[in-house]
Formats: structure tokens, sequence, C-alpha cells
């Protein structure tokens, strides 16, 4: 019995220290500096931050070195509506700063040429062959409203790049939007193969972004049984916290959203 509550104690223990990063728009994106937003994810319990765009890498490094904290990686994307359709000039650069830190390039696509990934594919190649050369992976990241909005886009054109090294990120809101609650387990089991990373918040079933995007202890979503259903499905790798456009105090919300957390 000793024993039994002993190993109880232990795997709470584990659980509750297990890492959620945060999305920088939680953090201060254009107010803060990467120290200043460092810093606030380390002080409310995150592990480390999924920073937008290509710049300050080095700061971003840094600082997550000095809180012995894990850059999670970058969010960026290409828009094939433009007339030269092209990824960030400042990626290629970045990812060589990345190299070696195992950091994730998540990527979207968007624009509004239906049915056609002709334009992407090259392109999501080149950034492919780039973070591969750096130890580094892509992960595709599904946006409401994009050219890849559902994650049964993200698997196509994952499949039609066809690189080892490219795989998707399952973001909860952006399936909500979708309207496809209802296919929780199988559309899980379709995205495991190719899953690099999760996106979670509090939410309700439906809604605009207010209500999609709320802290984790908010929302009529059971997001207890979203990750469980993950869990048993066999996902371990990692969680962030998306906290776009949630009012109120910042260090409140994410303080609020890690105890969340901890209590599943």
């Amino acid at each position: 019995m000793k024993y039994a509550l002993l190993l109880c104690a232990a795997l709470a223990a584990r659980a509750s220290d297990a890492p959620l990063f945060v999305f920088d728009n939680g953090l201060g994106r254009t107010e803060l500096s990467v120290e200043q937003q460092t810093e606030l994810a380390a002080r409310t319990g995150y592990a480390g931050i999924l920073h937008a765009g290509t710049k300050d890498i080095p700061e971003l490094l840094a600082a997550h070195r000095a809180h012995s904290m894990k850059v999670l990686g970058l969010y960026t994307g290409i828009n094939i509506s433009d007339p030269t359709p092209a990824f960030d000039p400042g990626l290629p650069e970045a990812i060589r700063q990345l190299r070696g830190t195992g950091a994730l390039i998540t990527f979207t696509v968007n624009g509004k040429v239906p049915g056609d990934d002709t334009l992407a594919v090259p392109l999501i190649r080149q950034v492919a062959d780039m973070a591969a050369d750096a130890g580094l992976r892509v992960a595709i990241y599904p946006h409401y409203g994009m050219h890849i909005a559902r994650i049964e886009d993200a698997l196509r054109i994952c499949q039609e790049v066809n690189r080892p090294n490219v795989g998707i990120v399952f973001n909860l809101c952006h399936w909500l939007r979708s309207g496809d609650e209802a296919n929780m387990i199988p559309r899980l089991q379709q995205a495991l193969p190719r899953l690099l990373l999760v996106s979670i918040n509090g939410a309700d079933h439906e809604g605009d972004w207010d209500r999609l995007i709320q802290p984790l202890d908010r929302g009529a979503f059971d997001v207890r049984s979203f990750l469980a259903a993950l869990n048993k499905l066999g996902y371990r790798g990692p969680m962030v916290l998306q906290c776009y456009n949630i009012k109120g105090d910042r260090e409140e919300n994410l303080t609020r959203s890690i105890r969340a957390w901890r209590s599943f």
C-alpha cells in the first residue's frame, strides 16, 4: 500500500511537470523584448516560446539559455496569392542560427488558389531541405481561412512535399472553427503519424475567435478529454498554448492556464 501511494505521488509529480510551451502572442509580442517575454514565460511556468517571425533569434536563444528553457520554434509561412510567392527572406539565416536546437519551423500557407498546391510545394521543399541541413523539422500549420486550412489539407501537402522532416500541427482552435469536432478521434488518428506539435487553449464548441481561444481554464470544450485521447493514441510530442487576442492581464491569463494544465 505504501509503495502504491509513493508511485501515485511520483506519477502525479511527473504529470505536473509535463512541459507546456506558449505562443509569443500571449507574452506581449509587440510590446516586450524577447528577453522580457522569455522572463515572463519562465516566471509563469512555461517551458519555452513559439516565436513569430525570423528576427531576434540570437537574443531569443540567449534568453532561453539564461532561464534553462527551450525555443520551441518559429511561426512563419507563405502567401501563394502574392505575385511572386516567397518565404520570409530572413528564414535561411534564422534556420542557420537555430541549427542543432531541435526547434520547429511552423509554416502556414495562405492565399486563395483553390485546390492547387503547385505554388506552395516547391517552396516548402526548399524550406524543408534548409531545415534538414540544420537538423530541424517543418510543421505545416493549418489555419482557418487560409489555403491550408484543415488537418486534411496539411496532410495532403505533406504527402506532396515528400520530405521526411515535414509534418503537421494540430491546432485546437482552428480545428474547432472548421466544424470538425464530431470527428475528433478519427482526425487525431489520421494526424498522428505526421504530428509534430499540438496547440491548445480553452474554447467553446463554436463561435468566433473570442470563444474559440480562451485561457485554458475556461470554455465548454473538454480539453482534458482531448488530451486524454491524444495520450491514449500515443502522442508524446510538444504542446503549446495559443493565446491570440485573449483580453485581460497577460500574466494572470498565463498563470490561470498553467494551473489548468497542471490539473490535467
